[in-house]
C-alpha cells in the first residue's frame, strides 16, 4: 500500500497590503504658512508615558519647532499631555525631545536650516507599521501673504474643477 504524501499548507503568508501607519498628529497650519522644500523621517526618544499618551492621540504640534543643539536635533514646543495611569512616573508635557537621525543627515538639514529664511518644523508624528514613533521633519521657507492668497485661489479653482468633473461623469 502506497501512502499519499500530501503537503499541508501551514498558515501561508498573508497578502501584503499597504503599510499601516497610525497618524497621531499633523501640523496642518505648516502647509499653509510655509513652502516645504524637503522632508525626512526621523525617530524620537520618548518616555513610556509619552508613548502611551500618544497612542491615545494626545499630541499637539501647533507651536513645535526643531533646533540644533550640540550637533543633535531637538523637538521643542510639542505638547504631549499627561498619561492618566502613569502616576508619579509621568513626564513633563513640554520637555524637549531628541530626534534620531544619522550625523550626515543632521549636518545636511541643520546646515540648510541656517540659510536665510529657512527653518525646521515637524509636519507629522505617527506610528509606523512596526509600532515605532516617527516624526516627519520638514525643511521649510516662510510664505509671504501674497503667496498664501495665491495658494488659496489655486486650491479653490482646483475644487471647482473637481466638482465640474464629477457632475459630468
Amino acid at each position: 500500500m502506497a501512502k499519499n504524501k500530501t503537503k499541508k499548507k501551514k498558515g501561508g503568508a498573508a497578502k501584503k497590503s499597504s503599510p499601516q501607519i497610525t497618524v497621531v498628529s499633523e501640523n496642518r497650519k505648516a502647509r499653509h504658512r510655509y513652502e516645504i522644500l524637503d522632508t525626512i523621517e526621523c525617530g524620537m526618544m520618548l518616555m513610556g508615558s509619552e508613548v502611551k499618551s500618544m497612542r491615545e492621540g494626545k499630541l499637539s504640534l501647533d507651536e513645535a519647532h526643531i533646533r540644533e543643539k550640540d550637533r543633535e536635533l531637538w523637538l521643542f514646543g510639542a505638547d504631549i499631555a499627561h498619561y492618566n495611569n502613569a502616576g508619579m512616573w509621568n513626564h513633563d508635557p513640554r520637555r524637549p525631545r531628541k530626534l534620531l537621525l544619522h550625523s550626515v543627515e543632521i549636518n545636511k538639514f541643520s546646515g540648510r536650516a541656517h540659510e536665510r529664511g529657512h527653518t525646521l518644523i515637524p509636519l507629522k508624528v505617527y506610528f509606523n507599521e512596526r509600532g515605532i514613533a516617527k516624526c516627519l521633519m520638514g525643511l521649510v521657507k516662510g510664505k509671504k501673504l501674497h503667496d498664501k492668497r495665491e495658494s488659496l485661489k489655486k486650491r479653490d479653482s482646483d475644487r471647482g474643477l473637481q466638482r465640474a468633473m464629477r457632475g459630468r461623469g
